[in-house]
């Protein structure tokens, strides 16, 4: 990310901004309407919506072209409606609220309790950007991993909303990698979403085909002994959502007492493929996840 602005930031920021602000001061449920409606209208004629058909008919081959389209169009609601809600993530994750259940609240309580640091791994599902507040409501912080945006003004915003989550926004790269070392020396949490291309990465299977899958995760539970905990979250309708936390999982040793990250790996790409399975219109397709070959 750049530090300072230039002047095609500002010309993108006075693009974004205005529409994000709009979504500020529209009630929830209307935001998130109005996003779905932009991105069904517009997603379906970008380049990301071609690589997201080509994954889904690699990830179902039995799939008709219509049940690809469908899957396709609920993609398009699902992330159009994320849009709409950033502005809202406090105000949906609120328990008052009402509009978000969550199942294995006891894990969650589990890693907060147990005195050891802690990894949350899941993927892009839903609305992935409500996990940070969700534990904030648990006494919790998770600190999470993200892509940063080119803009800084956008980025500026982007932190300036997911402030409310209670944890730290770490940028993937070096500096956010040692921060979140730190964390976990501290014996904090952080939230890992592990469901995009890592070009140096390890081929694990994913779908049938080999994904390269970032092995940071297994080492880091490894060498801090973290637990592992699965946690995605769903929609179930408009802006009603669950999380859901499952058991932790074994990290595999190979026999010399070493971290096997081949079979560690494989579990975690196991239960990503479970949950998409259920809901392959709430996951985020438009990656290139798997080589083109």
């Amino acid at each position: 990310m750049a530090d300072r602005a230039r002047p095609i930031h500002y010309l993108q920021a006075a693009l974004v901004l205005p529409a994000w602000g709009l979504f500020r001061v529209l009630p929830v449920g209307a935001a998130s309407a109005l996003g779905s409606l932009l991105l069904r209208a517009l997603g379906p004629l970008t380049k990301p919506h071609r690589i997201a058909a080509d994954n889904l008919r690699r990830a179902f081959p039995d799939k008709s072209e219509a049940e690809i389209t469908a899957i396709l169009r609920g993609m398009w609601d699902n992330l159009g409606r994320n849009v709409g809600e950033l502005p809202h993530l406090a105000e949906i994750a609120d328990p008052r609220s009402g509009r978000v259940e969550v199942i294995g609240a006891e894990h969650i309580a589990q890693a907060r309790d147990d005195g050891r640091p802690g990894l949350f791994v899941g993927g892009h599902f839903a609305n992935w950007e409500l996990m940070p507040f969700t534990f904030k409501h648990a006494s919790m912080a998770m600190h999470v991993f993200y892509r940063a945006p080119n803009n800084p003004l956008v980025d500026r915003w982007f932190r300036k909303v997911h402030a409310g989550g209670g944890g730290e926004l770490l940028p993937k790269g070096r500096d956010g990698a040692r921060r979140g070392l730190e964390l976990l020396r501290a014996g904090e949490h952080l939230g890992v979403l592990i469901d995009q291309k890592m070009n140096d990465g390890i081929a694990v299977p994913f779908f049938g085909r080999n994904a390269m899958t970032a092995p940071a995760l297994v080492q880091m539970a490894v060498k801090y002994d973290a637990p592992v905990v699965p946690m995605y979250i769903m929609r179930l309708g408009g802006c009603r959502f669950r999380v859901v936390a499952e058991p932790p999982l074994p990290m595999v040793r190979t026999p010399d007492g070493k971290a096997d990250l081949q079979a560690s790996l494989r579990a975690v790409n196991g239960r990503l493929e479970a949950w998409i399975r259920e809901n392959p219109e709430q996951w985020l397709w438009v990656h290139r996840r798997w080589p083109k070959s």
